[in-house]
């Protein structure tokens, strides 16, 4: 078979296959070589994580709290249901609000809210799995950061909240850890 005919009946689109091909094979290479991290390489350690979701103005008419600590809740992550997770601590208290006082030393009291008696805040905590990463932790494939909208769902309630707080337990050891361990005892000294 002569090269011209062949050459000439090769089209655009099949120069366009013979590219993907080629780059597909390089970036394979690559990758077998160890030149291209993959997503199993970025995991820098597993490790369990507390999560603090907060829960503004909850309307609650029942004395008990909707939240009960050792109990599952189902969680879902930005609109994704995800899967139940065990409760570690509930944190609740009336709405409050700021009433000034007439006095140097202290000008203002906080006190409950009388004109919203069944408005509560909730700090519920939860426990998971993670994958910890240079972004920070990874949890059902989601990276899990404060002000992450969520939400808790139980047999009687759903309730929409944000996360707050993250905290590794049993950290990574020294050298194999990530910048979030770092973080999390910073943001934890602060308070």
């Amino acid at each position: 078979m002569d090269i011209r005919k062949l050459l000439g009946k090769i089209r655009p689109f099949d120069l366009i296959i013979i590219g993907i091909i080629v780059v597909a094979l390089i970036v394979g290479f690559l990758t077998l070589i160890g030149k291209r991290a993959t997503s199993s390489k970025q995991i820098e350690a597993n490790t369990q994580v507390a999560i603090e979701v907060f829960f503004r103005g909850i309307m609650v008419t029942s004395s008990n709290s909707p939240f009960k600590e050792g109990e599952e809740t189902f969680i879902t992550i930005r609109n994704v249901p995800y899967t139940k997770l065990k409760i570690k601590t509930v944190k609740f208290e009336r709405k409050k609000i700021i009433v000034p006082v007439l006095n140097a030393q202290k000008p203002f009291n906080v006190v409950d809210d009388v004109s919203a008696p069944f408005q509560y805040d909730f700090l519920v905590t939860v426990m998971d799995d993670a994958k910890i990463t240079k972004d920070g932790a990874v949890v059902g494939g989601n990276k899990i950061k404060m002000g992450l909208p969520v939400t808790l769902e139980g047999v009687d309630y759903r309730f929409n909240g944000i996360v707050t707080n993250i905290t590794l337990h049993n950290p990574p050891q020294e050298g194999s850890g990530s910048g979030l361990t770092e973080q999390v005892q910073n943001s934890n000294d602060v308070q």
